[in-house]
């Protein structure tokens, strides 16, 4: 969803997207996205505990926006090398750990 989202701002920035209309960046990015969604869903299915997988609904989320936003960092970095990387991202970073941790503490 990163490159779907954000990928068409770089190649506007280089110049091989500038003029094309905004429904085709539309449809290139629900393109993009659909791919993600073709391997995001099953793995949900197969993953969520009501169908015999290990991981509760919360769970899934909280993996799905720390893989997320992780990708995000990245691309974000060396995409677009004028964004820096600050203390207050890695705290950032470190609450997502704690949430993690959190959500995969065993319910009493």
């Amino acid at each position: 969803m990163t490159f779907a989202w954000y990928g068409h701002l770089k190649m506007q920035q280089t110049g091989l997207s500038r003029d094309w209309p905004l429904i085709v960046v539309i449809l290139i990015s629900w393109g993009i996205a659909l791919l993600e969604y073709l391997f995001m869903i099953p793995a949900n299915r197969i993953g969520f505990q009501e169908n015999g997988g290990p991981y509760s609904l919360i769970q899934l989320k909280v993996i799905q926006e720390v893989v997320s936003l992780t990708v995000f960092t990245i691309i974000a970095m060396f995409m677009f090398s004028g964004q820096k990387f600050h203390w207050n991202h890695v705290a950032a970073f470190l609450c997502l750990v704690g949430a993690v941790y959190f959500a995969f503490l065993p319910s009493k």
